[in-house]
């Protein structure tokens, strides 16, 4: 069996992204990557929205970006502005399609969907797989969200609705997510913050439903996209190991108070390419561990 000089184990966001980072910085020359990945084909899976904070590679990839923003509350509703730092949504089909062109011109970079098909025995491995244990006595974000179109313009693409409040809480933190792409395309994302062994809360198709047709009174619409995801909000368990670092959700990047990943996932992937040539003596790469209120004051400038 093949050797390589580097595994990446998982082909998603981290995977890719990391592989990316290192190819367009030619640290993939005279260097091999093997990518673990199972899936037989990519396409559209998931949708990434965070604020902009910093820099990233993947500014073509980016469906919409908005500078306003409302949360609503079942009193009432606050309007704000994020100019310095605008929130994105990337489409995942595009992010893939764009970094497998860019890997696929390097031979130096193969794909396998099993890492029993190489010789691993000599590489440094970076895994972004978290542990298949499921911590269901954990807080989790679980969610699910459909893509709608209207037949006329309905919404307005100037502002998104990041939290809306004013539905049932079940004893739980429960809210609804509004991403206009254009004034008759937006995202509608039913959101817990809860343990993911309380199933109740999963009657996911019903509450989108209700909340299109009697919250926003929304009538003739297709659903065009269906994404359902769950975000652990805690940081997974793992053992460390000679020769192997761990990215993405598994290596600790994802932020416990919202859930965010991206953005972490391509600071990691920067460090990561800035000590490649010392990498099994690299340390241990650790993200701001801020809570939410931390964040939505760095957000609207608002003192802590």
């Amino acid at each position: 069996m093949k050797e390589f000089d580097y595994i990446i184990i998982g082909g998603g966001c981290a995977g890719l992204s990391l592989a990316y980072e290192l190819e367009i910085y030619n640290k993939l020359e005279n260097k091999t990557l093997a990518i673990i990945e199972p899936r037989s084909e990519y396409k559209k899976d998931k949708t990434w929205s965070f604020w902009k904070t910093t820099d990233h590679n993947f500014d073509d990839c980016v469906k919409k970006s908005w500078q306003n923003f409302s949360i609503n509350i079942p009193n009432g509703t606050k309007y704000l502005e994020c100019i310095n730092y605008p929130y994105q949504s990337i489409d995942s089909g595009l992010y893939y399609e764009k970094i497998n062109i860019k890997l696929k011109k390097n031979t130096n970079i193969k794909f396998f969907k099993d890492i029993k098909e190489i010789d691993s025995s000599n590489s440094f491995t970076f895994n972004s797989v978290p542990s298949t244990k499921k911590n269901y006595h954990n807080l989790w974000q679980h969610f699910c969200g459909v893509e709608i179109e209207t037949q006329n313009d309905f919404f307005d693409d100037k502002i998104f609705n990041l939290m809306d409040f004013d539905c049932e809480q079940r004893d739980s933190v429960h809210f609804f997510y509004t991403l206009p792409y254009s004034k008759n395309k937006a995202l509608v994302e039913t959101t817990w913050l809860s343990k993911m062994n309380d199933n109740s809360q999963k009657d996911y198709n019903h509450q989108i439903k209700d909340y299109i047709e009697n919250h926003l009174n929304l009538k003739d619409y297709k659903i065009t996209y269906k994404e359902e995801g769950a975000i652990p909000l805690f940081y997974p368990s793992y053992n460390e190991e000679k020769n192997k670092i761990n990215i993405g959700t598994a290596g600790g990047m994802t932020r416990l108070s919202t859930g965010y990943t991206f953005l972490n996932i391509q600071e990691h992937s920067r460090y990561i390419r800035e000590n490649i040539e010392n990498i099994s003596k690299v340390k241990k790469f650790i993200t701001n561990k801020s809570n939410l209120l931390e964040d939505l004051s760095i957000i609207l400038k608002m003192p802590k």
